[in-house]
């Protein structure tokens, strides 16, 4: 079950790759700026959004057709990265996708065909961009695809003649997703604040992120896959369990597959999205899961909620933490909103890690726990 991390790569605000993005993280940077169009917020709203012009220049640098969309500019270019200097043979490897509204923002407009609006297009066209001879797949389970993702590459390494898996997350922020959140009034005036006693709601972002997980024999200072855990709380469509339930059980079963005990974990790395009944749920959670001491952040303050991609862009920073051992501020933090103790990070930390437990919710109750190790 163990898998190697191989390389990854980030397209977001912050940067077009993932050092980029790293150092900016603990510059205490953000790509969450405010937005005068008040279309479907009055007012105007805070998002995390790409400069489309860079990546028009970033992808004409790959091919000069223009028959991509955006967000198809944005996976490419992130997968090219990752295999970027890589030693990889494309006729044994898999792609999985993750997203949740893909090509979403193509409804009502002529400039492709019907069909690019479809998931499975999607997926098609990266994989042909690359020449992967395996059919990809497409995970789209609301805010855990892209952890999701990562367990099913690992599914796919262990059942199939494959030596590499590529995982792809992206989501953009589209006028159909901003308009979805504020008729849940979920989106934040301000940039959100994660777990803190002021949050006021989500802030929407947009990536992509690409990470290349191996069978292959293991190195030093590598971090590997451990094992991963689901479970739904089948609480509501939109609102997570009040207890926590199957955020509890996804850890609870990720740390007995892995036989990892609870003050093992050196670092969490939280869903955190600055909603009111997340943050407590999680909370929750990891109280129940006795996690209340180990340091955990949160990314959303740096990236808003880039959705399908948040998890896996947030798998990818904690392995890089992992490798420098180093911990970042949960930005925007102020003051501790949860009625369970939580240890979040407030500065910038430096220590040993080799643990890690990464967790994400989504719509419809469901909830992922994932170990990560470095060996």
């Amino acid at each position: 079950m163990k898998h190697v991390l191989r390389s990854d790569h980030i397209i977001s605000p912050l940067g077009f790759n993932t050092s980029e993005n790293y150092n900016k993280i603990f510059a205490g940077e953000s790509g969450i700026t405010f937005f005068d169009d008040s279309k479907f917020i009055p007012g105007g709203y805070h998002a995390s959004k790409i400069d489309k012009n860079r990546i028009d220049e970033a992808f004409s640098e790959l091919t000069s057709s223009s028959d991509f969309t955006w967000l198809e500019k944005m996976m490419i270019l992130a997968v090219n990265g990752a295999l970027k200097d890589l030693d990889i043979d494309l006729q044994r490897t898999g792609l999985v996708v993750s997203t949740t509204k893909g090509n979403i923002d193509l409804l009502g407009s002529n400039r492709f065909t019907e069909d690019r609006v479809h998931l499975w297009k999607l997926a098609e066209i990266i994989s042909s961009f690359f020449g992967i001879i395996s059919k990809p797949v497409v995970v789209s389970n609301a805010c855990i695809s892209g952890a999701l993702a990562v367990k099913t590459a690992s599914v796919m390494l262990e059942n199939e003649e494959l030596d590499d898996v590529i995982v792809v997350a992206g989501d953009l922020v589209s006028e159909f997703v901003l308009a979805g959140f504020q008729s849940f009034q979920a989106i934040s005036p301000e940039p959100c604040r994660p777990f803190s006693s002021d949050r006021q709601g989500i802030s929407l972002g947009e990536a992509a992120a690409a990470l290349v997980i191996s069978k292959r024999p293991q190195q030093k200072n590598q971090v590997t896959y451990e094992g991963a855990f689901t479970a739904n709380d089948a609480n509501h469509i939109s609102g997570p369990s009040r207890t926590g339930e199957g955020l509890f059980r996804s850890i609870q079963k990720t740390l007995e597959f892995t036989q990892t005990k609870a003050e093992e974990i050196d670092y969490l790395s939280a869903h955190g999205t600055a909603t009111l009944y997340n943050d407590e749920m999680e909370s929750i959670a990891f109280s129940r899961a006795k996690l209340s001491d180990t340091p955990v952040n949160s990314l959303k303050g740096v990236y808003g909620h880039t959705l399908g991609a948040s998890a896996l862009l947030e798998i990818i920073i904690a392995r890089h933490c992992m490798l420098q051992n180093e911990l970042f501020p949960s930005l925007n933090f102020t003051k501790l909103g949860t009625t369970k103790r939580l240890n979040v990070v407030t500065e910038k930390v430096e220590e040993e890690l080799n643990t890690i437990l990464k967790t994400a919710s989504g719509f419809g109750g469901c909830n992922i726990a994932m170990l990560l190790k470095k060996n």
